[in-house]
C-alpha cells in the first residue's frame, strides 16, 4: 500500500480514495499525534477547518470536524475559505492545528486534506508519517482513546475569519491601488469572494469571471489553468491587469493590459525587485525551483540578485526560505511564497502585492515583467521507462553531455524522474526555440531507447 500523504496533503478521488471514513480517521490520528509530540502542551486544543466551494467538501468537512471533535478537540469552523486563510488563522487565532480540504487546481471530482501545525505551517514528514502511521494501525481495530462527558470537543462557526484575513491581505500591502482596473479570475474556487473585497478595499475598480461557484464547476474552464477568459476579459474591460486563482487559491498567475500572460517567474521578478528596492529582499536573494525559466535566474544575476534553486515544489522552496532566513521564493505555476507576511503560498497576496508594484511605479505590467525574457523551454514526457536508472544510464548521461556542449552557455538541460509515474520528463532551454525542440527530441529518443 503506497504512503497516503503526497507532496501537498492526502488527495484522491472524493468518495472513492478519499472517503469520510479516511477523513474521520486523519483527522483523529493527527490530534492524537499532534498531543504526543507536546503540541497542545497540556491545554484543550483548537482547530481551524476550511474547504474550498467543491461539493465533496461538504461531506468531508463534517467528518474532519468529527474526527476532531470526537478526538476532544475544540473546532473552529471558517467555511469556505483559500488554503492560505486557513493557515493565516490557525496562526493569528493561536489555534493548536488546521485543516483544509482542497484538490487546488485539480478537476471538480478530485478532493484533498492538508493539516497545518501551529503557527499555521505545513506539517514535517515526519509528523505525515506518524499520523498515517497510527491511523493504520487503528484501521486494524485498534481502540482509540475517547473523550466523553465535557472532554469532547465543541464545534462552532468562525464568521469573522472572512474579514481578518481580507484585513491582513490589504494591511500588508505597501501602498492602495487606485486608480488601476483589475480583473480577477477566481475559478469558480475558494477566492472567489475573497480576492475580488481584498481588491476593491485596497481602492481596485475591480472586475470578476469565475466568481460564481455552485460546488460543480470549480476549476472548470477557469483559473489560472485556464487563462483564455482572462486574458479576453482585460482587453474587453480596458483593465490594467488580471489575475487568476487555483481551486484553492494558494497561486496566481497574471495577464497584463494587452492580455499576455505573465507567470510565476516573471512575478517573482517583479516582486523581488520590488522588495529589493524596499530593502525586504533579506540578503539581496529569491528561492526557486529547477524548473525556473533560464532567462529568470540571468535576469536576477543582471541585477545583483541570487537565485538559489531547489527541487519542485512549494513545500522545497518554503523550507530552503526557512533554513537560510529568505523572504521570497516561488515556483513558475504560480505559488509565491511572501515569508514576511504568510506561512504558505498565496496566490491573492501576490495579486495584490503585484497590483501595488504597477500602482507605486506608475509602470506597466508588461513594462515591469520585461525584467526578464522568457527563454524557449521545451518539455518532454517520456511514459513507460524504468526512471529509476536515468541517474545511472552510461547513454544517457553521454547524450546530456553532447546535448549541453551543443547549447553552451546559451541553454541547459534538466531530466526529472517523475515521483509518480512511469516517466522521465526532459526540459531544454535555449536562446533559439527550434534548437531547444531539437535538442529535446533527440534526447527524448534516448531516454526511450536507452530506459525503455
Amino acid at each position: 500500500m503506497g504512503r497516503l500523504f503526497g507532496t501537498d496533503g492526502v488527495r484522491g478521488v472524493a468518495n472513492e480514495g478519499l472517503t469520510a471514513e479516511l477523513a474521520l480517521g486523519l483527522s483523529v490520528s493527527a490530534a492524537h499525534v499532534l498531543a504526543e509530540v507536546g503540541s497542545f502542551e497540556g491545554h484543550r486544543p483548537v482547530a481551524v477547518v476550511g474547504r474550498d466551494p467543491r461539493a465533496s467538501g461538504e461531506f468531508l468537512e463534517a467528518a474532519v470536524v468529527a474526527g476532531l471533535a470526537g478526538a476532544g478537540v475544540d473546532v473552529l469552523r471558517v467555511g469556505v475559505l483559500p488554503t492560505p486563510a486557513v493557515a493565516y488563522l490557525t496562526g493569528s487565532l493561536g489555534a493548536d492545528l488546521g485543516v483544509m480540504l482542497s484538490a487546488s487546481h485539480n478537476p471538480m471530482p478530485d478532493n484533498g486534506i492538508k493539516f497545518f501545525a501551529q503557527g499555521g505551517h505545513k506539517l514535517a514528514d515526519e509528523l505525515e508519517d506518524r499520523i498515517e502511521a497510527l491511523y493504520r494501525e487503528h484501521g486494524t481495530g485498534q481502540p482509540w482513546e475517547r473523550p466523553t462527558g465535557a472532554a469532547v470537543g465543541r464545534v462552532r462557526d468562525y464568521d469573522e475569519g472572512f474579514d481578518n484575513y481580507v484585513a491582513h491581505l490589504v494591511g500588508v500591502l505597501p501602498n492602495r491601488l487606485d486608480g488601476l482596473k483589475v480583473v480577477i479570475d477566481g475559478a469558480n474556487g475558494a477566492a472567489s469572494r475573497v480576492s475580488p473585497e481584498a481588491f476593491a478595499r485596497a481602492g481596485a475598480e475591480v472586475f470578476t469571471i469565475g466568481a460564481d461557484p455552485d460546488g460543480l464547476n470549480i476549476n472548470d474552464n477557469c483559473g489560472s489553468t485556464h487563462l483564455d477568459g482572462l486574458r479576453t476579459a482585460v482587453v474587453e474591460h480596458g483593465a490594467d491587469l488580471g489575475v487568476a486563482h487555483d481551486g484553492d487559491a494558494d497561486r496566481c498567475l497574471a495577464v497584463d493590459a494587452r492580455g499576455e500572460v505573465v507567470d510565476g517567474d516573471q512575478i517573482l521578478a517583479v516582486l523581488a525587485l520590488a522588495m529589493r528596492d524596499s530593502g525586504h529582499l533579506r540578503k539581496d536573494t529569491v528561492v526557486a525551483t529547477v524548473m525556473s525559466n533560464l532567462g529568470f535566474r540571468l535576469a536576477m544575476g543582471r541585477e545583483g540578485i541570487e537565485v538559489l534553486q531547489t527541487a519542485v515544489g512549494d513545500r522545497y522552496v518554503l523550507e530552503e526560505m526557512k533554513r537560510g532566513g529568505y523572504a521570497l521564493g516561488g515556483e513558475q505555476s504560480g505559488h509565491v511564497i511572501a515569508l514576511d507576511h504568510a506561512t504558505t503560498g498565496d496566490g491573492t497576496l501576490t495579486g495584490l502585492m503585484l497590483a501595488a508594484r504597477v500602482a507605486a511605479t506608475g509602470k506597466s505590467l508588461s513594462e515591469l515583467a520585461n525584467v526578464m525574457e522568457r527563454l524557449p523551454q521545451v518539455l518532454i514526457n517520456v511514459r513507460d521507462v524504468d526512471r529509476s536508472r536515468v541517474d545511472t544510464s552510461a547513454e544517457l548521461a553521454a547524450a546530456v553531455t553532447d546535448a549541453e556542449r551543443e547549447l553552451g552557455g546559451t541553454g541547459r538541460v534538466l531530466l526529472r524522474s517523475s515521483g509518480t509515474e512511469p516517466l522521465v520528463r526532459v526540459m531544454v532551454e535555449a536562446a533559439d526555440s527550434e534548437q531547444a525542440e531539437s535538442v529535446a527530441g533527440r534526447l527524448a529518443d534516448v531516454v526511450k531507447s536507452s530506459l525503455g
